[in-house]
């Protein structure tokens, strides 16, 4: 199969990635802090990236359903297009100084969250099966230069002594103008419009089929586990590093290098997949994982938050992009639309419980920021044990079907 139109393709998505997901980053940097200022209740804290994560989770069926009618460069204008409406109402409700505003905003900006989030499975859409590991990977690298963007810009726009919560509104506004710079990217894309099936064609599985499906069922079950935790983590981390007495731009830097760590593995973990397996690097992701909470448990030195932020995304990486890859090799072209839908439908329904209980465990879970940050991490554990049995089980189901 000749990959030269996947790799045009791969090219659009990885600048897309790279320029507006920038946003997504910045967001995630000042949301907990800007909503610290505005929220009625403390521990209502991290509700902002609740809702824009919550958002991207109510938006991803009907938005997989869109791109499987009308084509993926729709669906992904119809996100640009969310996240410039949301940015825009952030910015009215910082001036207004109203957080219920702000929660309707974060919402909307779900919308453009969503549509990033099947950048990967449009990487694969025109790939041979040899390159779409490294094209799925070369999409998640793209993230490697907004993680230098998001942040960078983030203490670049609120430097300076004005402590009032209008110190982020320059933040929405740049976040205006990289959706409007997408939208012109997508006219780029050279994804043909999946064909109309047939009055006659095979419905394929029921979604019930589909998820009893052991490949599809663990997939699923690692992706949630792996973007939940990554999440919980990282959105205590801003609250967490300015609570312990270090500044904005700390946590900016902070975050910087988690993000980096997300996306810098995606230039040869499409290899390492190819190589040594699927369950081998997923199971690698979660062991990660589990180890940047043991060094977070350790203490809240300035190191301490880098290495297990730098160690979170590392094992995000693995987990994820290996579950995406298993994924997306375990179901056919016209169980696509209803797959991916169900799928990060039920991922980021994981995230948003998870950054809700984020803000929750890191102020109203112990007395001082460090004893809410050790909830935190704690948090982790029955969930990577849920993914680690998981993948255990698929390898011993794969031996016995072998075998038998």
């Amino acid at each position: 199969m000749d990959d030269s139109r996947a790799r045009r393709n791969v090219a659009v998505l990885v600048a897309a990635q790279a320029f507006l997901g920038s946003q997504i980053t910045m967001i995630f940097v000042i949301g907990g802090l800007a909503g610290q200022q505005l929220s009625p209740n403390i521990c209502l804290a991290t509700l902002p990236i609740s809702m824009i994560v919550f958002g991207s989770m109510t938006t991803a069926p009907w938005l997989s359903a869109a791109m499987q009618r009308f084509g993926r460069r729709t669906g992904f204008v119809l996100g640009a297009l969310g996240g410039l409406i949301g940015a825009a109402i952030c910015a009215y409700a910082l001036s207004l100084e109203n957080f219920w505003v702000f929660l309707f905003g974060s919402y909307l900006t779900g919308i453009y969250m969503s549509s990033q989030g099947f950048f990967r499975f449009a990487a694969a859409d025109t790939a041979s099966d040899a390159f779409r590991p490294k094209a799925i990977s070369y999409v998640m690298a793209g993230g490697l230069i907004s993680a230098v963007i998001g942040p960078q810009l983030v203490a670049f726009l609120t430097a300076g002594p004005d402590a009032s919560v209008m110190r982020f509104l320059p933040v929405y506004l740049t976040a205006i103008m990289l959706n409007l710079l997408g939208m012109g990217l997508f006219l780029l894309l050279d994804i043909p419009r999946p064909p109309r099936p047939e009055a006659d064609a095979p419905r394929g599985r029921t979604l019930g089929e589909l998820l009893r499906t052991p490949r599809i069922a663990v997939a699923v079950i690692c992706a949630m586990v792996s973007y939940a935790l990554m999440n919980l983590v990282m959105t205590s981390t801003p609250l967490a590093v300015v609570g312990c007495g270090f500044a904005v731009a700390d946590a900016s830097n902070v975050v910087t290098g988690h993000v980096l760590a997300m996306f810098a593995p995606s230039f040869f973990t499409g290899h390492l997949i190819a190589r040594f397996g699927v369950e081998r690097i997923m199971g690698l992701g979660i062991a990660i994982l589990a180890g940047a909470g043991l060094v977070a448990l350790q203490g809240v030195a300035l190191p301490n938050f880098f290495i297990a932020l730098i160690l979170l995304g590392l094992g995000w990486n693995f987990g994820f992009i290996g579950a995406t890859t298993m994924l997306a090799g375990a179901h056919g072209p016209h169980e696509r639309g209803r797959m991916q839908g169900l799928n990060d439908l039920l991922v980021f329904g994981g995230v948003t419980l998870a950054s809700l209980a984020s803000g929750g465990l890191m102020n109203c879970s112990g007395g001082d920021p460090v004893q809410g940050w050790a909830a935190v991490n704690l948090a982790m554990v029955p969930f990577l044990a849920l993914a680690g049995g998981s993948l255990v089980w698929l390898v011993l189901h794969g031996r016995r079907a072998r075998v038998a």
